[in-house]
């Protein structure tokens, strides 16, 4: 019969990951404190140091400068320790960045994708893999790599589904052939998704557990965090929005294509009274909204419209606290979110908050680090006793 006590190996592990993740917390930090914030005896945490600066994990650093020292060491986490590159695959740019254990960015390139298809995604990625990691010197150190793609990913197979604006992308074959072209290990995920975990880290979501990034462009989608954690659903398709007009006779689609249709609709009915014009960009339609254009502010008061329409039963299933918007489209705040806003409130009985992204195009990249970032923290410490001594 197994017994259920602790192994002094065990004990060890625990001891040393416990102060790891506090060092990690409150870096640069004594071992005095380490010990009363734990709850870990001071010899106990000793050892642990002791064998976290053999493994190369810590350091000793400078002392803080908002109080006396009293002569202690502190000690602050290695961030050379390992590396992880994130990449944003869109239909138009590639956006490429590495970042060390602190999560601190040390490298990042954003390149034009010359033609939206798999096979020129592949050689993109792979040149700026190869370019950031050997400029830097970060290949050997080099923990993995998460790309973001714009469509739905089966996390049993790694098959990608949904998405056609890459010619080519669905599949297992893009997959395994950008696996067999990186030196590292490789994780693919919905960029959408990885916006969603960006926003999370290090935008207007953090702190908050229970919110969806709604992206609204050429295509719409939405990624949900709930009690902290992405939820991907069955086959990794939560959050694809475009389903919820299935059936529907309204018009109610609020990306890019129909911004541009309903654009023309009203302009050629206009008499010429505004200033909107063929080939009804987007850009041109918020820009001239901003300047008090009629037919612009019409649009711009659907736009919110239907997308008030999409988030209403996203917020009445998830009852989520935050909803961010995103996007090219979902980033004009200033029009947008004063319209919005009543409308949820007209609607459901408890609305949630809606703010615009505070990453802009940085999201998916950000979310991507982030996920490679808490891998390479966990990998590193379950690899420490395979690392050479720091030296």
């Amino acid at each position: 019969m197994a017994s259920g006590r602790a192994t002094p190996p065990l004990l060890k592990d625990l001891n040393e990951r416990t102060v790891l993740e506090a060092i990690r917390a409150s870096a640069p930090i004594s071992r005095a404190e380490i010990s009363r914030r734990v709850g870990i005896s001071k010899p106990t945490v000793s050892l642990a140091l002791r064998s976290l600066l053999h493994a190369g994990l810590v350091q000793e650093a400078e002392a803080r400068t908002d109080g006396p020292s009293y002569g202690a060491t502190f000690f602050e986490p290695v961030p050379d320790a390992a590396f992880v590159l994130g990449v944003d695959l869109g239909t138009r740019f590639v956006r490429a960045a590495v970042c060390d254990l602190r999560g601190e960015i040390r490298a990042r390139r954003d390149v034009e994708l010359l033609q939206a298809t798999a096979r020129v995604a592949l050689d993109t990625i792979g040149e700026l893999a190869d370019d950031l990691t050997d400029e830097g010197g970060f290949g050997a150190a080099l923990d993995g790599v998460v790309v973001g793609v714009p469509g739905a990913v089966d996390e049993r197979t790694g098959e990608i589904s949904l998405a056609g604006n890459v010619d080519g992308l669905e599949g297992e074959t893009f997959p395994r052939a950008l696996d067999e072209r990186l030196a590292a290990p490789l994780r693919i995920d919905n960029d959408i998704n990885l916006a969603a975990l960006g926003e999370h880290w290090r935008g207007v979501a953090r702190g908050v557990d229970d919110f969806a990034f709604l992206s609204i462009g050429t295509g719409l989608g939405a990624g949900l965090v709930l009690h902290g954690e992405l939820h991907r659903g069955h086959r990794g398709t939560a959050g694809e929005l475009d389903y919820i007009r299935s059936g529907l006779i309204e018009e109610i689609d609020p990306c890019a294509g129909a911004v541009t249709e309903l654009a023309r609709e009203l302009a050629e009915g206009a008499n010429g009274e505004t200033v909107l014009a063929a080939p009804y960009d987007t850009r041109a339609i918020f820009a001239a909204a901003r300047t008090g254009d009629d037919v612009a502010r019409r649009i711009v008061v659907e736009e919110a419209r239907r997308i008030a329409l999409h988030v209403t039963p996203l917020a009445a299933v998830t009852d989520v606290r935050l909803v961010v918007l995103g996007g090219g489209i979902g980033a004009n705040g200033d029009l947008l979110l004063d319209e919005i806003r009543p409308l949820l409130a007209q609607w459901l009985p408890y609305p949630p908050r809606v703010e615009t992204s505070s990453l802009g195009d940085a999201a998916v990249l950000t979310g991507a680090l982030a996920v490679g970032l808490r891998a390479a923290r966990e990998n590193v410490f379950v690899n420490r006793a395979r690392r050479p001594p720091a030296d």
